[in-house]
């Protein structure tokens, strides 16, 4: 008797998924721009290669070492160099992008509220300890909140730019 649940062998796996890296689409991007521990920028661009995603990091030296370590993807993702932080963000929203800021704030959006994105849309991830830094608060247009139910204060910079991702992409 076989079992209720079949697992999926790899190869059906491989034939479903696309054969090579996406290019820039250019709707969805993941700026972790002010990271705290370096080994979640590999695990979040995994995440990026899963939704169609492109990532946005900050220009320090530790980055290119950090995405390294945490990716497991056989081709290069899509990656996008940042300069100043707080000015990029202010460009890409007169630009027209939707700026998104993963933060707690009396505004906040619930993330089982948020609409899936329809247009370019940069989701912006702060320091984990803490958070997105006051200058760049005005380039938002709107925050998202992860709602959590134990005594943590945050969920790492990986975990919650997955969520929101996933989110926005129309995938959950």
């Amino acid at each position: 008797m076989s079992p209720a649940i079949r697992v999926r062998p790899r190869r059906e796996l491989t034939a479903a998924r696309r054969r090579r890296a996406h290019r820039c689409w250019g709707h969805l991007v993941a700026a972790p721009l002010w990271p705290m521990h370096n080994a979640n920028l590999g695990t979040l661009l995994r995440t990026c290669d899963a939704v169609g995603a492109c990532l946005a990091v900050p220009p320090w030296r530790w980055v290119d070492e950090a995405l390294a370590r945490g990716n497991t993807l056989r081709r290069p993702s899509c990656v996008h160099r940042v300069g100043n932080p707080v000015r990029w963000l202010a460009a890409e929203r007169a630009a027209g992008a939707r700026v998104l800021g993963v933060e707690l704030t009396d505004e906040a959006v619930r993330l089982a509220d948020l609409p899936t994105a329809r247009r370019r849309t940069i989701v912006v991830l702060g320091h984990e300890s803490t958070g997105i830094p006051p200058e760049a608060l005005d380039s938002l247009d709107a925050a998202v909140e992860i709602p959590m139910l134990g005594t943590g204060l945050s969920l790492n910079v990986a975990v919650a730019g997955s969520l929101v991702l996933y989110k926005l992409a129309g995938l959950i």
